[in-house]
């Protein structure tokens, strides 16, 4: 059984890709967005850590993770763009052009011009729980809806921000589809991180948020000593924050750009299945997407996303759901001198994908399309923590989703 396929991208052109998600996330958006972020109480950066020790076990010059397992005490990166999504709809409900600060948005007198509103939101889990949050700052109230068989954890923890949950019968694309119905209905104000014919601005709104963590890693990176990543491991389900990553560092870096490497489980790569499709379009992914990386379970591109991510991603991987619990415990269980880090499924397919790819003799064929070796340094994202503490102890204490014998792959020498 292969731990993860992968497809290269023959399109991308540096020339044509310098200017690609302009349109999504311009150049001097994510000094504003961060600024934002820096008005919410208790809020701080994120730590980047390095694997120096894993990065000399892989061949690599550099393993560099960028943890978001610690934002806002949410465990999960989502916040960013939820938080950022609900602010730029107040400022447009109030018809205000210049930034408002948070306790602003909290006074008294803004709450009597917008009166009681209801922000709503499809998940997995982290982006219902970045909205409720949100709206629970701001004294709002909000409703989420999530697929059928999510845990009971997940649920648990955005009702723990005051929101209404409805657990759907159907997918993740089922629960994106009902709340956009219902909230018509109802007048609820939706906060979708991905988008559909009609409804793209506050899904573009949701993709500027998550640029603070980029534009936080960069800076922590720079300061640390490489004046940049070469290559770039971006998690996918709808696309979102690939599209994040991808546009940022184009926005930055131009033609010096890393290399992208998109991830995605087997059961719900969407990305992965429209790109080999070759067809230019995005195309749904048919099945439960009954992946364990629950963030990651979506079946339908965010069409914002997706014509960025083929033009301008370097590969494509898809992973099986042992690759994901591998890169949990290899996080869990550092090798001496390098941090422990808390990673849920969705959060460790990167680095159990970039093991696979640097120690299986099968993958040497991508190991050198990518160039990555002693010289390379690759930035990973956490993007979240143990958001199912039932499932994070069995996949780690009792070694749930193991490896198979024939996948296992260990350092050579």
């Amino acid at each position: 059984m292969r731990p993860l396929n992968w497809l290269e991208n023959e399109k991308p052109h540096p020339e044509r890709c310098v200017g690609a998600g302009s349109d999504i996330v311009p150049r001097e958006v994510a000094d504003d967005v961060r600024w934002f972020h820096g008005q919410i109480p208790g809020f701080r950066e994120t730590p980047l850590h390095s694997l120096g020790q894993m990065a000399n076990e892989l061949g690599l010059g550099g393993v560099w993770v960028k943890d978001e397992a610690e934002r806002c005490d949410l465990s999960s990166f989502k916040v960013l763009g939820g938080a950022y999504a609900v602010y730029r709809l107040l400022k447009q409900r109030l018809g205000e052009e210049k930034p408002l600060t948070f306790s602003e948005l909290t006074s008294q007198s803004v709450r009597d011009r917008l009166g009681e509103l209801t922000f709503a939101a499809a998940t997995d889990g982290n982006h219902g729980r970045g909205v409720a949050w949100a709206a629970s700052m701001l004294g709002q109230s909000a409703v989420i809806y999530m697929p059928r068989g999510t845990k009971q954890a997940r649920i648990d923890a955005i009702r723990g921000h005051g929101a209404d949950v409805h657990v759907i019968a159907g997918t993740y694309d089922d629960a994106v589809e009902q709340i956009s119905q219902d909230a018509q209905l109802n007048g609820w104000l939706v906060v979708s991180d991905t988008a559909w014919e009609g409804y793209e601005e506050i899904p573009r709104w949701v993709i500027q948020g998550y640029t603070t963590m980029f534009s936080e890693a960069q800076q922590q990176l720079a300061e640390a000593g490489p004046s940049a990543p070469t290559h770039l491991f971006l998690q996918a389900g709808v696309g979102s924050l690939a599209v994040a990553g991808v546009s940022y560092y184009l926005g930055q870096m131009g033609q010096r750009a890393p290399k992208f490497v998109i991830v995605e489980p087997t059961k719900a790569a969407c990305i992965f299945e429209s790109a080999r499709a070759a067809d230019q379009a995005p195309h749904r992914f048919p099945g439960e997407l009954d992946t364990i990386m629950a963030g990651l379970s979506c079946g339908q591109p965010n069409p914002l996303a997706w014509p960025v991510l083929r033009d301008c991603a370097d590969v494509f991987v898809s992973c099986r759901d042992f690759v994901a619990a591998r890169g949990m415990r290899m996080y869990a269980a550092p090798l001496s001198g390098d941090p422990h880090i808390v990673s849920g499924e969705s959060g460790a397919v990167t680095l159990g994908a970039l093991s696979f790819i640097m120690l299986a003799a099968e993958n040497a064929d991508l190991r050198e399309t990518l160039g990555l070796d002693e010289g390379s340094q690759v930035l990973l994202i956490n993007t979240e923590g143990a958001t199912d503490p039932d499932h994070y102890r069995q996949v780690v204490w009792n070694g749930a989703h193991p490896v198979p014998p024939e996948a296992l792959v260990y350092p050579q020498g």
